[in-house]
């Protein structure tokens, strides 16, 4: 595995991939972060480090007010402007790419994975509906992504559990215990690696299910 990082200009402004790329790659997996973070996070991180030695690339992408050094995450047409704006670079390497991303992340990647083409989409910790407010669903996002789709759900996330999502044409692993982080209590059953291994594990079998 290759780690280098590039910039990307886009409609909401200056972008970054730090790309973690396989040898021979046979897909290019493109995750997105959340409102709340970057690229930090736990389960993007673990799955830029375990993918690459089985054929498939990580692109982590972080959006322009990312970059910009903000706090506040933009509107979401802006977020699929600078997603959109990435595109190119991700499809330029050659393989197919899975659009992916974590919450908001993840709503990105669903609303434009048809226009751009994308092979799949992964939803990691989609953020069904704000905490407390069910009414407030955007299961039609996820319901609209028009491509195969694996939604990978804490079971304690507060932004939707796994037994609040409706049925449809997407395939849903659950982290058992993980919040909208993935993180799990000490008390639970399977600790933090185990979790991680989990996640890392269902996308891995589910990449090689589109190959």
């Amino acid at each position: 595995m290759t780690v280098t990082e590039e910039t990307t200009e886009t409609e909401a402004g200056t972008a970054r991939v730090t790309w973690h790329s396989a040898r021979d790659a046979r897909l290019v997996l493109a995750l997105g972060h959340g409102a709340g973070g970057g690229i930090e996070a736990r389960d993007l991180r673990a799955l830029a480090a375990a993918l690459p030695a089985h054929g498939v690339s990580v692109a982590l992408v972080e959006q322009p007010w990312r970059v910009a050094g903000k706090k506040l995450a933009p509107a979401p047409k802006t977020l699929d402007a600078g997603w959109r704006g990435v595109w190119p670079a991700l499809a330029a390497p050659g393989p197919p790419v899975i659009a992916g991303g974590r919450s908001a992340g993840a709503r990105v990647a669903c609303r434009t994975a048809a226009e751009l083409g994308a092979r799949a989409v992964l939803a990691l910790a989609f953020p069904l509906h704000p905490p407390g407010r069910p009414e407030k669903s955007r299961a039609d996002e996820l319901l609209g992504a028009g491509v195969p789709t694996l939604v990978v759900q804490g079971g304690n996330d507060p932004f939707g559990r796994p037994a609040e999502f409706p049925e449809g044409p997407h395939d849903l692993v659950e982290v058992a215990c993980g919040d909208h982080g993935f993180a799990v209590p000490k008390r639970a059953p399977a600790g933090q690696d185990e979790a991680l291994a989990l996640l890392t594990d269902a996308v891995l079998e589910w990449t090689g299910s589109l190959a």
